[in-house]
């Protein structure tokens, strides 16, 4: 927070977008410097379940784990205004999406194809990306949810040299010129 600047966020930003994007350290940050809660859905549902993500999809299927996801999603939605992370399918439920509209807001993350493949080609940890061509994957799916993610009320695009810092600033500049999501003294 700039000396004296004091933020009032009046309804909870949800960071939508692909995986590897930055929701869940952009969303760290800027509800560190908005001091508010942050939650990542995706944890959150694995807490509820005790359970983890790719286990909830092999034991109970994708239809089960998509059900939870919209529950945990309204219930953080219905809670004080805080910054969300969700996973990258969340915002592809119209269900969601309307959610979202209703009682937050939604914020794209918006990175281009060769940032997210440099982030996310050397880590296991992303389920739909253990395939014979992992990169053809990525774009596959890239080219199915940006059409939907582009729905979102707001709009960041990540550049592929900002630091966490600068691209967190980004988002609250764009949320504090909206004075209906983020109020500031």
């Amino acid at each position: 927070m700039a000396a004296g600047q004091y933020y009032h966020l009046k309804r909870t930003v949800v960071l939508v977008g692909m995986m590897g994007s930055g929701k869940t350290a952009i969303g760290r940050a800027l509800a560190a410097a908005l001091d508010v809660p942050f939650v990542d859905s995706d944890a959150a549902i694995e807490e509820a379940a005790a359970a983890t993500i790719a286990e909830i999809f092999e034991r109970d299927g994708e239809a089960f784990f998509r059900k939870r996801e919209a529950e945990v999603l309204r219930r953080l939605l219905s809670g004080p205004p805080g910054i969300v992370s969700t996973g990258g399918g969340a915002f592809l439920s119209e269900a969601n999406r309307d959610a979202i509209a209703q009682m937050g807001v939604a914020v794209w993350l918006d990175a281009d194809l060769d940032i997210l493949w440099e982030r996310v080609r050397h880590k296991d940890t992303r389920p739909l990306l253990r395939t014979a061509d992992p990169k053809a994957t990525l774009t596959a799916i890239y080219k199915e949810r940006t059409p939907i993610y582009s729905l979102a009320g707001l709009k960041i695009t990540v550049k592929d040299n900002a630091s966490i810092e600068q691209t967190m600033r980004s988002v609250r500049d764009t949320l504090a010129s909206r004075p209906e999501i983020l109020e500031t003294r």
